[in-house]
């Protein structure tokens, strides 16, 4: 046995804590992000998990909004789903169309939350990460 430290490796990196004013804007960004994707199911949650996965460890104000927008979007994306398992009856288009508004509506009080560095809680998400 060795007493030899491991190697370090170069791609396991957390980075730098990010400023205030980037962490608004990649706040910003991120619940701007699933407004983009939100007519494909699921599709509306990367921008999200994409900004949790790489900025969650940069600061506290980023983790929680990453965080936050992850919770939405995923709820948004079972509902997505549920809408597009109705769609043989009439009521998945008007569903759909609801969940569309709400994502679009949503997301922006969100983003100009976090651009005026502000906590932001959705309504109707549920908790999937913290």
């Amino acid at each position: 046995m060795s007493d030899a430290t491991p190697p370090v490796n170069p791609y396991q990196s957390t980075g730098a804590p990010l400023s205030p004013a980037d962490e608004k804007l990649w706040a910003t960004l991120i619940h701007v992000g699933g407004i983009f994707f939100c007519w494909v199911p699921l599709l509306n949650c990367v921008p999200a998990l994409i900004g949790y996965l790489l900025l969650r460890d940069r600061g506290p104000f980023i983790r929680a909004h990453t965080a936050t927008a992850l919770n939405f979007q995923i709820t948004m994306a079972i509902g997505l789903t549920i809408s597009a398992a109705l769609l043989a009856i009439a009521i998945g288009a008007l569903t759909a169309f609801a969940i569309w508004i709400i994502i679009v509506v949503f997301s922006i009080i969100a983003a100009l939350a976090a651009n005026r560095g502000e906590g932001y809680t959705y309504p109707l998400s549920l908790r999937f990460v913290s």
